[in-house]
């Protein structure tokens, strides 16, 4: 009997862990149309979906607290934002519940150019991920606001498919 509830409580404990391995933590899916957004850049700039249409978008949420956000975002800056800024493009450093002080400050010790905004209570990111999942995302929307690439934590190899996704949604090579 014992070893029936142990290992139906290790199948259980497997399939959860197998469905949140599968989603990594994501609400939302490739393929569809992301949650309402409206917030507002550090330079005061209104942000929506509306006015986002047009352009590829990287949503990359991060914080300063967090190592793995700070390790990608210099290959964010150099190979994706300093790379494509010109087109018809925009990266967007959303930071999780910081206050804006501390904001400024971690993107200038990042030395990090592309644009920023805060989630203050993590609404806009929680309309994305599941409860408690972890920072270090990058969310890629097509020129009519699609999603078409998600990304968690960083890994060379899955960078790399980000910016061949930006690229051929710009058309570019």
């Amino acid at each position: 009997m014992k070893k029936l509830l142990l290992l139906l409580v290790l199948l259980i404990f497997q399939f959860s862990f197998s469905q949140n391995n599968s989603t990594r933590g994501y609400k939302v899916k490739v393929g569809e149309q992301p949650p309402k957004l409206s917030f507002s850049l550090l330079n005061g700039k209104k942000i929506t979906n509306e006015n986002l249409k047009g352009k590829v978008v990287v949503l990359q949420f991060t914080a300063s607290w967090c190592s793995v956000c700070r390790k990608e975002m210099p290959h964010l800056e150099k190979e994706v934002w300093q790379r494509f800024k010109n087109d018809d493009f925009i990266l967007i450093g959303m930071d999780l519940k910081e206050d804006v002080n501390k904001v400024k400050r971690f993107k200038e010790k990042m030395k990090v150019t592309y644009p920023f905004a805060i989630d203050t209570d993590g609404s806009l990111f929680e309309k994305f991920t599941l409860p408690n999942a972890g920072v270090t995302r990058n969310i890629v929307l097509d020129k009519t606001g699609k999603i078409i690439f998600l990304s968690r934590l960083y890994e060379e190899k899955e960078f790399a498919e980000m910016i061949k996704t930006i690229a051929l949604a710009l058309k570019k090579n």
